[in-house]
């Protein structure tokens, strides 16, 4: 098996993603040049020369993280796991003096005891790399700041892999307001892909909150790389090409588009939501790209259609809302037999109850979850109030 320090200087490369993310994510690695891309449980695998695990982390769009194979081996007893985990050419994949968070999983495997592996394997990064510390791991809330190492054993098989990305991927920077149920930037994108919108026409969400899903939608109209203004883990290995970086860097720069090319409107009845979204669409810099408006749904103004509604409306699973969130969907149903027929509708749902009340002809395109809740993306063509398209 080869691994970073090989002859080929390529990596073997896992893009992680939501569940149900993983096709799409494989399609973005193919236009990056991943000509091998595959999808799998949990994510995709890819051989990565270093142009391209840089160019993943910079651009893609729908992935968690991307980690980088070190070593595996099979494991059946500590002294064993102790033997190996020296072997790996721990100063290669970890800088001196810099921290390093273990993250393990043992499942179905002889060495079962989390902690223990842990040990074990700390002590082999701090005997081969100057003073390296392990710390506790902080999980995905963490910043990014240590050198994320994971460890997994399943069925006596040891996997050890090597965090590229840092802090989330879905952490592009720009979302410091939140307004209710903040929607993860890697899902909006995923849900514009998935409806295969490419920012050629038009894009509305009329209950927009914090404005991720316009937001998204800006970015990748203008061809903005999502990690353009946020830093890596890669950039802290010892191995770290900085003229290879700078290059993928200034290609993605140069293919920034001035403007987005159609138009896209965001909107929410809650005045305090089109306050967040316009300071995160800021910091985004696409505030210009983005018509922000505070108005009920009813009080929509679509741009020249067709294009494509995309909105993650609320969910109703707490108690007491089922009835104001039924009447919501009805709504938004009317509105859009009303305003909208011809476009294409794309909608985050928790309950095929509240998808009939749309009225609306919609089918599941992505299963998912978000914020700990099950989802599905739905979609359709809307038809006029006759059930006849313009």
């Amino acid at each position: 098996m080869k691994t970073p320090s090989s002859a080929a200087n390529d990596y073997d490369a896992f893009a992680i993603t939501a569940p149900g993310l993983a096709p799409i994510a494989a399609a973005e690695l193919g236009a990056l040049g991943a000509g091998d891309a595959r999808p799998v449980e949990g994510g995709v695998s890819f051989r990565a020369s270093p142009q391209l695990l840089y160019s993943a982390n910079l651009h893609l769009r729908t992935a968690s993280r991307v980690v980088v194979r070190a070593s595996a081996f099979e494991a059946t007893a500590f002294h064993e796991l102790e033997r190996r985990a020296r072997k790996v050419r721990w100063d290669e994949l970890i800088s001196p003096n810099l921290p390093v968070s273990l993250r393990v999983t043992c499942r179905k495997s002889r060495l079962y005891h989390s902690d223990a592996v842990s040990e074990r394997v700390a002590g082999a990064i701090e005997a081969a790399v100057s003073g390296s510390r392990v710390v506790d791991d902080a999980g995905d809330e963490s910043e990014g700041n240590e050198q994320l190492i994971l460890v997994r054993l399943l069925h006596d098989r040891c996997t050890i892999s090597i965090d590229s990305s840092g802090a989330l991927l879905h952490r592009r920077g720009y979302r410091q307001a939140v307004a209710k149920a903040p929607m993860r930037e890697t899902l909006a994108a995923a849900m514009l892909l998935a409806s295969g919108w490419d920012g050629s026409s038009p894009l509305l969400d009329p209950m927009c909150g914090s404005g991720t899903i316009a937001i998204e939608g800006a970015l990748l109209a203008r061809r903005i790389a999502p990690g353009l203004h946020r830093t890596f883990a890669f950039e802290r290995w010892p191995r770290f090409d900085a003229t290879i970086w700078n290059g993928v860097v200034a290609a993605a720069r140069a293919d920034v588009r001035p403007t987005s090319e159609a138009p896209i409107q965001a909107s929410d009845r809650d005045a305090g939501a089109i306050e967040a979204a316009s300071a995160n669409a800021e910091r985004a810099g696409v505030l210009t790209d983005i018509e922000m408006s505070a108005k009920a749904i009813s009080a929509i103004e679509p741009a020249a259609g067709p294009g494509l509604v995309a909105t993650n409306p609320p969910y109703g699973v707490r108690v007491g809302e089922a009835d104001r969130v039924r009447n919501l969907y009805a709504q938004f149903g009317k509105v859009m037999m009303a305003k909208c027929a011809g476009w294409m509708v794309s909608m985050v749902s928790a309950d095929a109850r509240l998808e009939r009340e749309t009225g609306l002809s919609l089918k599941p395109i992505l299963q998912t979850s978000n914020g700990g809740i099950r989802v599905r993306i739905v979609s359709g063509l809307v038809r006029g109030s006759r059930g006849q398209t313009p």
